[in-house]
């Protein structure tokens, strides 16, 4: 008989009912580990709680974007965005230095599709001045290659400082 073989007997074999060990006590008996102890049971992590809690989206649209001068919606948040578009947006407007207030649409559908109806515009990210609708990324490109972008961050939050 090789290594190989006398290996083999002394290990039980799962599932098939092959050479499992079992005692010839009448008291107890042995059972392979896996009846032994039940299987973990995997739980998903909790979700996230939305920041507008129970408020109507389209309420909590109007008070986050007039109460915070420069507002960003957009996919995941400005360090660690989930998108391109919105990655690209976070950075134009962090290179300002002003707050940036964001809102990560992930962790509400319903903001997600309602910050879409409060601005009649159809894509994410979304980016908000002093309250107005603003555009999104390729607009917010644009006015920033341009410089008129800086213009109006510069005096909308210069001005939201000294109030």
């Amino acid at each position: 008989m090789g290594i190989r073989d006398r290996i083999k007997r002394k290990l039980p074999i799962l599932g098939s009912g092959g050479n499992t060990p079992v005692s010839t006590d009448s008291g107890s008996s042995m059972r392979p580990a896996a009846e032994k102890a039940e299987a973990p049971v995997w739980t998903p992590p909790p979700t996230p709680k939305s920041p507008r809690g129970d408020q109507p989206v389209q309420e909590y649209l109007k008070e986050f974007t007039s109460e915070n001068p420069l507002v960003l919606f957009m996919k995941g948040n400005p360090g660690n965005p989930q998108c391109g578009f919105s990655a690209r947006a976070s950075a134009i407007l962090q290179s300002y230095g002003h707050d940036l207030a964001h809102f990560d649409v992930f962790l509400d559908p319903e903001v997600r599709n309602g910050v879409k109806e409060f601005s009649e515009w159809p894509t994410l990210p979304q980016v908000y001045l002093g309250g107005e609708f603003l555009g999104g990324s390729d607009i917010l490109q644009q006015m920033h290659d341009s410089g008129e972008l800086r213009e109006l961050i510069d005096a909308t939050c210069s001005d939201s400082k000294s109030e």
